[in-house]
Formats: structure tokens, C-alpha cells, sequence
């Protein structure tokens, strides 16, 4: 059973940056793609962006220039960098990992708890 564990929310000011982390646990044979997506208050949980196995990274267009993904698979931790934030990036942010088959039988996709970014104008 993969385990998620965000941490590093907290409140910001405008303009300045946060890194929040996410560390894994549980991996056995396969480590599968990992993301950031976020919720805001009243509003559907949406992407943010997304890291594959194999390095590549996608970004949501409110993410791109100032947002970046990056992982330690030494430490099973995955980060984003905030940067240049706007009270508009308050939102719970949530790891994802999904497990693709052959390394499990269907796709499984685990989520952390989330952790709160407040920004502040």
C-alpha cells in the first residue's frame, strides 16, 4: 500500500514562494508517475502538474513560469517550488501517484492528505 504525506503548506505573502513536499512510502517493484493538483475553496480539485517515471513534466497553464516539479527518488520525495505566488494559489495541495499495469493488475492511482498554501495579498 502506497502512503503519501504532503508537507510545507503554510501561509505566504504575495509574490513570494513556497515549497511544499511529499513523501512516499510503500513502493515495491515500480515507482509510478507523480503530480500536484490543488482545490480551492468552492471549486473542483484541479491539475497542477505532473512528473513521469520517465523525467518528463506537464504543466497546467496557471502553473507554468512559476511553478516546478522535481523529484529525489533517493529520499521517495517529490516537490513543487512555488514561486511568484497570487492569492489565486490558495488551495489545498495534494500529491497523486498512479500505478500503471504491468506493475499492478488495473491502475491504481493514491493520494495524500493535503497541505494548505494561504497567500495573502
Amino acid at each position: 500500500q502506497v502512503q503519501l504525506v504532503e508537507s510545507g503548506g503554510g501561509p505566504v505573502q504575495a509574490g513570494g514562494s513556497l515549497r511544499v513536499s511529499c513523501l512516499a512510502s510503500g513502493y515495491t517493484v515500480c515507482r509510478g508517475d507523480m503530480s500536484w493538483y490543488r482545490q480551492a475553496p468552492g471549486k473542483e480539485r484541479e491539475f497542477v502538474v505532473g512528473i513521469g517515471h520517465d523525467g518528463s513534466t506537464t504543466y497546467a497553464d496557471s502553473a507554468k513560469g512559476r511553478f516546478t516539479i522535481s523529484q529525489d527518488n533517493g529520499k521517495n520525495t517529490l516537490y513543487l517550488q512555488m514561486n511568484r505566488l497570487k492569492p489565486a494559489d490558495t488551495a489545498i495541495y495534494y500529491c497523486k501517484t498512479e500505478l500503471f499495469p504491468p506493475c499492478v493488475v488495473t491502475t491504481v492511482a493514491y493520494w495524500g492528505q493535503g497541505t494548505q498554501v494561504t497567500v495573502s495579498s
